[in-house]
């Protein structure tokens, strides 16, 4: 059965009117998704369309992108529910999907992430201190410009890891390695970003 894209909206799924649905864990209502009951799958949709967004934006530096790539990542959920064991986290499940999800679109697609500083500010800067908002702009002028010239893997764990902040067992489930093996990663990831801010630092 074909689904229409925009089958993933707030208006696609009834309000939940009992409120022990709220306190089910992720993995009982995929279960419950897994086993027929597909409205179930709203409520994880709300619970994770942000940080989902927040992964692939991350990612592509694009709004519209990023927002097609969280509909389909959950319209794979929808197709592959059968496959969900119950076991582990949902979490960790869903992320693997939505790294197969970023590959295949970039796979078919052939097509790089364009450079768009400005929106990385927004996604960086919160702007909690707006007296020293000069001083952050320019500082997440340069991290984005740092993190967008890490290599592809390498700026991938750092948003899983910082910006999602995931510990590194959920990682090393995402990624299909060792929790120890996501440590090394991380702190090599860290390590060149660092480099590279500071080459940017003394550039400007």
């Amino acid at each position: 059965m074909e689904i229409p894209v925009t089958y993933f909206t707030t208006r696609s799924f009834p309000a939940c009117k009992h409120f022990d649905l709220e306190a089910l864990s992720d993995n009982a209502l995929m279960v419950k998704v897994r086993d027929g009951d597909l409205d179930r799958l709203g409520l994880l949709f709300e619970r994770y369309k942000r940080p989902l967004y927040g992964f692939f934006y991350g990612l592509t530096r694009e709004q519209e992108l990023s927002e097609d790539l969280v509909q389909n990542t959950f319209l794979r959920i929808l197709k592959y529910r059968h496959l969900f064991r119950g076991e582990g986290d949902f979490r960790a499940w869903m992320f693997h999907i939505a790294r197969n999800v970023n590959h295949d679109h970039y796979r078919k697609n052939k097509v790089n992430a364009k450079d768009d500083l400005e929106k990385w500010q927004e996604r960086l800067s919160h702007g909690e201190n707006r007296s020293t908002e000069m001083q952050q702009e320019e500082e997440q002028h340069m991290l984005s410009m740092a993190m967008d010239r890490l290599p592809a893997d390498k700026r991938e764990i750092l948003l899983l890891s910082k910006y999602q902040e995931k510990k590194y067992h959920e990682i090393g489930e995402i990624l299909g390695v060792t929790e120890g093996a996501v440590k090394v990663k991380v702190f090599r990831a860290l390590q060149e970003l660092k480099v590279i801010y500071k080459q940017l630092e003394k550039s400007h």
